[in-house]
């Protein structure tokens, strides 16, 4: 028996978006964090919102993007705890491309075993149970399952998803091998979310990510059987690692 209630995290994780959304429809400060990345208010107030939120509905602790540097030292101590991006796309917020979620994941011993996804601009949610599949749900419309498609023989057909903000040159290489291929760009999370529901066939992630970027599609992925895996080594990404940086890793 899960010691948590999906769809009260799924509310939270909804109510956290409109909260966004809120300050997404008028004018918001943007702040530099120490890695020059931008922070904006909307960040912080999700941020709030859902710590409190996730503390007062389990007894699981909670990871944010946002959290102190003592609560990143702590969690190396967890073997159950909320992994969660409050504004995962900042830059696509700050654009107003409408391509930014809210991204909730439950770590258990280093995988994420359940994730909550919400688009609030695009009033689109993903969730994903490994015990019990993955949908998709956007609003005045039924939740329908979603599942990964099956690949294309020819490589000409292949749908790849690459990063609105964040081309490398790896990934120029990567789709290079592809002649012909559909490229889609998509911000955010969205991104494993595409392949999670059958729209694209790959996505490689040949750029840096943080944990919190990637748990909560990462359990839309596998619920709806598809891969995160290292693109080295071809293993799933693990979580709760010493360094919070991903690998580069293929969705598919």
């Amino acid at each position: 028996m899960e010691k948590y209630n999906q769809q009260a995290i799924i509310d939270l994780a909804i109510k956290a978006g409109n909260a966004i959304m809120e300050i997404y429809q008028k004018d918001f400060a943007v702040y530099d964090k120490s890695d020059a990345s931008p922070l904006t208010e909307a960040d912080l107030a999700a941020h709030h919102f859902l710590v409190e939120g996730l503390e007062r509905l389990t007894d699981y602790p909670v990871l944010s993007e946002e959290s102190s540097e003592e609560v990143k030292k702590e969690r190396l101590n967890w073997d159950e705890y909320w992994l969660i991006d409050p504004l995962d796309g900042t830059k696509e917020f700050v654009k107003k491309n409408g391509e930014f979620t809210v991204n909730v994941a439950l770590i258990q011993k280093g995988k994420p075993t359940f994730g909550v996804v919400y688009a609030p601009a695009l009033e689109t949610l993903y969730v994903g149970d490994i015990k019990q599949g993955a949908y998709k749900q956007e609003t005045g419309k039924a939740a329908q399952s979603i599942t990964v498609r099956t690949k294309p023989t020819q490589k000409s057909d292949f749908v790849i998803v690459g990063s609105r903000s964040h081309q490398s040159d790896e990934f120029k290489a990567f789709i290079a091998d592809y002649p012909g291929a559909d490229i889609v760009s998509m911000g955010s999370s969205l991104k494993l979310c595409l392949v999670a529901e059958g729209k694209a066939d790959i996505y490689p992630r040949l750029g840096l990510t943080c944990e919190w970027d990637t748990a909560a599609a990462h359990a839309v992925v596998e619920a709806a059987g598809g891969q995160v895996l290292h693109a080295e080594i071809g293993q799933p990404l693990q979580y709760n690692k010493e360094n919070l940086l991903n690998p580069f890793f293929i969705v598919k």
